[in-house]
C-alpha cells in the first residue's frame, strides 16, 4: 500500500483526506491518505523518518516554505512562488511542486473570471505569492497588496518584478477606498476580521476569491455577499489544487491528465 498525508497545524478541519480518498477509490488505487498535525520545527525529522511506502505529502502553511530546503528538486513554479504545497517521493528523491497557482486559476475560470488587468491581494505570505503568480497568468498588469504591517509586501513586490507586473503595497484600510480592480484575492486565515468596510465600487466591479473555507463565510466574504458582489468560494481552489496533486501522485507530472478525469473531479467535488 502506498501512503500519503496532508500536514499542517491545525489540521483536524482539513478536507484533503476526503478529496484524495475519493479520487483514489475511483482510480482503483489502494492508497492510504491521512491528516497529520505538524509544525515547522518537526517537519525535517518527520520526512527523514519516512519509509519507501510513502508516495507523497500535501502541505499547508507554514510548511509550504519550511519544506523547500528539504527537497532535492523543486519545479520552476514553486521556486517562483517561494512555496511548495506538494512533495512527491520518487526514485529516492524528494520533488516539490506548487499546485495552488493552478487551483486559483481553475477555480476562477469556473466562476467566469478568465482575465484580470488590475488585482488586489490581501495578505503577504506564501499563498499571496501563489495568488500573484495566478494573476500574472490571467494577464494582470498591476496588483496592489494590502497588509497590516508596513514593508510586509516587500517579497511580493520583488516577485512582481520577476513576473513583469507592477506590484505596490498599501494598508488594509485601502479596501474602503479601492476603486479599480477586477479581482480581489484574500489569503488571510479563516475567521479573520479585517476591521474595515469594503468600498461599494470595489464590491460591484471585482470578484472576491477568499481562499479560506473554514469557517465560511469569512467576515469579508459575508460582507461581499450581503452587498450583492460576486464571491468565489475557497473550496473551489482547494478542489482544483487537490486534483493537480492527484495527477502528481499518480503520474509524477502535474500536466498529465488522469484517466476519466472529469469523473475523478466529480467524485472529489461530492466530498465538499
Amino acid at each position: 500500500m502506498r501512503r500519503l498525508a496532508v500536514l499542517g497545524s491545525p489540521i483536524a478541519h482539513s478536507k484533503s483526506p476526503g478529496l484524495h480518498r475519493a479520487a483514489y477509490r475511483l482510480l482503483g488505487l489502494d492508497w492510504e491518505y491521512s491528516a497529520i498535525e505538524m509544525r515547522g520545527d518537526g517537519l525535517a525529522a518527520f520526512i527523514q523518518g519516512l519509509d519507501d511506502s510513502w508516495r507523497g505529502l500535501s502541505l499547508t502553511m507554514p510548511l509550504k516554505q519550511d519544506v523547500l530546503p528539504l527537497l532535492d528538486d523543486v519545479e520552476e513554479l514553486a521556486v517562483l512562488a517561494g512555496a511548495a504545497n506538494t512533495v512527491l517521493f520518487e526514485d529516492g528523491r524528494r520533488r516539490g511542486f506548487n499546485t495552488d497557482v493552478a487551483g486559483i486559476v481553475r477555480a476562477l475560470g469556473e466562476a467566469g473570471v478568465a482575465r484580470v488587468h488590475h488585482g488586489v491581494v490581501i495578505g503577504g505570505g506564501a499563498t499571496a505569492a501563489s495568488a500573484l503568480v495566478a494573476m500574472a497568468e490571467l494577464g494582470a498588469a498591476h496588483v496592489r497588496v494590502l497588509v497590516r504591517r508596513r514593508g510586509a509586501a516587500a517579497e511580493l513586490i520583488g516577485l512582481g518584478s520577476r513576473l513583469g507586473l507592477v506590484v505596490d503595497e498599501a494598508r488594509i484600510d485601502e479596501l474602503a477606498l479601492a476603486r479599480e480592480a477586477e479581482l480581489v484575492v484574500s489569503t488571510v486565515p479563516g475567521g479573520t476580521d479585517l476591521g474595515v468596510a469594503v468600498s461599494d465600487t470595489l464590491v460591484h466591479t471585482a470578484a472576491l476569491l477568499d481562499v479560506a473555507y473554514d469557517p465560511w463565510p469569512s467576515p469579508l466574504a459575508a460582507g461581499w455577499i450581503a452587498a450583492g458582489g460576486t464571491v468565489v468560494h475557497g473550496l473551489g481552489m482547494l478542489l482544483h489544487q487537490a486534483l493537480i496533486q492527484v495527477r502528481i501522485f499518480v503520474h509524477g507530472d502535474p500536466l498529465a491528465p488522469l484517466p476519466d478525469e472529469d469523473a475523478v473531479l466529480a467524485v472529489m467535488r461530492e466530498t465538499l
